[in-house]
């Protein structure tokens, strides 16, 4: 299994993985995907078997806000390639890969790139259950996040890096 920096080519099986990962009220749209897929870079992410087929993705923008808004998942203009914050909008395993590590190792990945680049933090938003989760990577809970995003509940979190 290879983590590599995702490409326009993989949007369809991107899709694919997002639609088994969230619910629809709180999974990114095909459009929101392909807008991600072509101006994120390397903020975004996927687990690719040797195969070509992929198991999993990491995105997120970046930007100078010390949490994430929900304007930022509408609207990919507000990323800021230079900010001090790299978000995570999604990390998404395929349900029969869990358990395995893929979602840890591609946060590692992930923040290994924030940490070339000088970020000062990874923030993300979480609902309850992953809490725990979330914490043993070293994330700490800001608490409950204004974000609304698919009606549900969000705890903000964060690691310094």
């Amino acid at each position: 299994m290879t983590i590599r920096t995702a490409k326009p080519a993989d949007l369809a099986q991107v899709i694919a993985i997002e639609s088994a990962c969230f619910p629809p009220e709180e999974a990114a749209t095909p459009q929101a995907l392909a807008e991600r897929l072509a101006t994120l870079g390397d903020s975004f992410l996927v687990a690719e078997l040797g195969d070509g087929s992929l198991i999993g993705f990491v995105n997120g923008s970046v930007g100078d806000s010390p949490v994430i808004l929900d304007e930022m998942f509408r609207d990919i203009g507000r990323h800021q390639p230079t900010g001090p914050y790299q978000y995570v909008f999604g990390l998404d395993v395929l349900p029969e890969y869990r358990g395995l590590g893929l979602g840890s190792r591609l946060l590692r990945h992930l923040e290994a790139r924030a940490r070339a680049v000088g970020r000062k933090a990874i923030v993300l938003t979480c609902k309850e259950g992953l809490l725990a989760y979330y914490g043993r990577l070293g994330y700490e809970s800001q608490g409950v996040s204004a974000s609304t995003h698919g009606g549900a509940t969000w705890h903000d979190m964060r690691l310094e890096l």
